[in-house]
C-alpha cells in the first residue's frame, strides 16, 4: 500500500479497519453514502474530547446529509472504549459514531496522517468521501489548534449543493459578505455565452454572475 495523502478526486483506499462498533470495510461499506472520516491525536486529551464532543452534537444535522461521521486515532480499540464511556458518563454526551482503533498505525500512515517530529500521533485530519468512495475535501489541523466542526458540516453542505447544482460556493457561504446565499455560475466559455450572461441573472460582470437556487 502506497503511503501518501490521497489526492482530491482520488479514490479512498480499500482498508479493513478495527472500530468501537465491530470491522469496517471502506469505503465499500458506506457505498451510497458520504463519510466524513477525522483523525485525532490520542483518546484521554482535552482539545480531542472537545472536538469529539462537538461532532458528536451535530451527528444529527450529518446523518440529515447522508453522511456517516467515523473517529481514528492510533490508540487500541479498548482505549476507545474507555474514552468514549467517560465522555458519556463526565461529560453526557454519547458518541454515536464508530471510532477507528488503529494501533499499527497502518490506516494513518496510508492515508498520509501521521504528524511528523510528534510520535505516532495522527494530526487533525478530515477526509470528505462521497457516495462513489471518492475524496472530495481535506482538512488538516496541527495537533495543538482544535478544529470548527461547524466548517466542515458547512463544506459537505456546498459540496453537495455544487454537485447537485453544476455551480460554486463562495466564501462563507450560504452567509457571503458580497452574495449572501447566492451561488455562483461556472466561467462563460465563448464570447457568445459571455456577452448572453450580461443580460441573464445576477452579477459584477461576465465573469462573476451569481444566482439564486
Amino acid at each position: 500500500m502506497e503511503n501518501r495523502i490521497p489526492l482530491l478526486g482520488e479514490k479512498m483506499p480499500q482498508l479493513t479497519v478495527k472500530t468501537t462498533h465491530g470491522t469496517i470495510n471502506l469505503p465499500d461499506d458506506y457505498k451510497g453514502k458520504w463519510v466524513v472520516l477525522f483523525s485525532h491525536p490520542a483518546d484521554f486529551t482535552p482539545v480531542c474530547t472537545t472536538e469529539f464532543v462537538a461532532f458528536a452534537k451535530r451527528n444529527d444535522e450529518f446523518e440529515k446529509l447522508n453522511a456517516k461521521l467515523i473517529g481514528l486515532s492510533i490508540d487500541q480499540v479498548f482505549s476507545h472504549i474507555k474514552w468514549v464511556q467517560w465522555i458519556e458518563k463526565e461529560l453526557g454526551v454519547e458518541i454515536p459514531f464508530p471510532v477507528i482503533a488503529d494501533d499499527m498505525g497502518q490506516v494513518a500512515a496510508a492515508l498520509g496522517m501521521v504528524h511528523p517530529g510528534k510520535g505516532t500521533n495522527t494530526v487533525r485530519a478530515v477526509f470528505v468521501i462521497d457516495p462513489e468512495g471518492k475524496v472530495r475535501l481535506m482538512i488538516y489541523y496541527p495537533q495543538e489548534i482544535g478544529r470548527q466542526v461547524d466548517e466542515v458540516l458547512r463544506a459537505l453542505k456546498a459540496l453537495q449543493t455544487s454537485d447537485a447544482n453544476g455551480v460554486a460556493c463562495p466564501e462563507n457561504w450560504p452567509n457571503n459578505e458580497l452574495i449572501g446565499d447566492k451561488v455562483i455560475l461556472p466561467p462563460a466559455s465563448t464570447v457568445e455565452d459571455a456577452e448572453k450572461r450580461m443580460n441573464e441573472e445576477e452579477g459584477y460582470d461576465w465573469w462573476f454572475r451569481f444566482k439564486s437556487l
